[in-house]
């Protein structure tokens, strides 16, 4: 499997990626959670145009991505995964374990950190949750996310197949529980118990300050129990939620310029 996955990357991320985001797509045609409180084709549209300044960005600035930071700790025996002398597949569970906290902690520091919040809340000021939304975030943040998780790699020295399993599950997991479909309550119920949820991430992006520092996972919901930053329901219900920032409850989130732009605004 490990060769599989590290001769076949790209098109597994890229093919996973857009398979998911159609599926989701679909789902919440059909099935939709939430009612939209704008019309989906200019926020789709600026949300696509964020995907493609992030993907410019990243490979113009950062061209070498995380499994090649994973390969050379590997090949220069650099990491704690690679120094403990253990069985591949204890490693690589371990590895894919504590990526998953690694990327739960950088996304608690965007929320306390001043300077990295003012990145990360172009994510939160979409005022509809849906697919898209689990791919809106500020070329910065993504920059900064992939400099940190390239730290956390020579550190942690996880396999290289395990970085890349990690990779598809992130990205698939961010469209999936921020998708706007209605999962049965008793399936939600068990799932949420093991992965992140649709209802369990919605809280997130609440207006209200003690629910968008709540939920924090993306993938296993498992960190949010452990370090109590776990809310099951928010207290408007899923129906009544307000979705966004309070100060941008207006249409400006839904252009591209003006969310590229936030970081740099002072809220008036």
């Amino acid at each position: 499997m490990s060769e599989f996955l590290l001769t076949q990357e790209g098109a597994l991320r890229a093919g996973i990626f857009a398979s998911v985001l159609a599926l989701m797509m679909v789902i919440e045609a059909l099935a939709p959670r939430k009612n939209r409180t704008q019309k989906r084709t200019r926020r789709w549209l600026t949300n696509a145009g964020i995907i493609v300044a992030d993907t410019l960005i990243v490979r113009l600035v950062m061209p070498i991505v995380a499994v090649g930071v994973a390969l050379y700790a590997a090949e220069h025996q650099i990491g704690v995964l690679n120094i403990i002398p253990l069985p591949f597949w204890v490693s690589f569970l371990l590895g894919f374990i504590f990526l998953d906290f690694a990327v739960y902690a950088q996304h608690v520091a965007t929320h306390k950190v001043p300077l990295l919040w003012a990145f990360h809340k172009m994510h939160h000021a979409d005022r509809d949750i849906d697919a898209t939304t689990g791919v809106r975030f500020h070329p910065v943040e993504i920059l900064f996310s992939m400099v940190y998780k390239m730290i956390v790699i020579m550190l942690l020295g996880p396999a290289a197949a395990a970085v890349i399993l990690f990779e598809i599950t992130l990205n698939a997991s961010a469209i999936f529980n921020h998708a706007n479909f209605r999962l049965p309550a008793i399936l939600d119920r068990y799932m949420r118990l093991i992965i992140v949820t649709p209802d369990m991430h919605r809280v997130h992006h609440s207006i209200y300050r003690e629910e968008h520092d709540r939920n924090y996972g993306f993938f296993l919901s498992i960190w949010d129990r452990f370090f109590k930053t776990y809310t099951a329901q928010p207290r408007e219900g899923h129906d009544q939620m307000t979705i966004g920032l309070a100060e941008h409850q207006n249409e400006k989130p839904s252009t591209l310029l003006w969310s590229l732009l936030i970081p740099f605004r002072r809220v008036k």
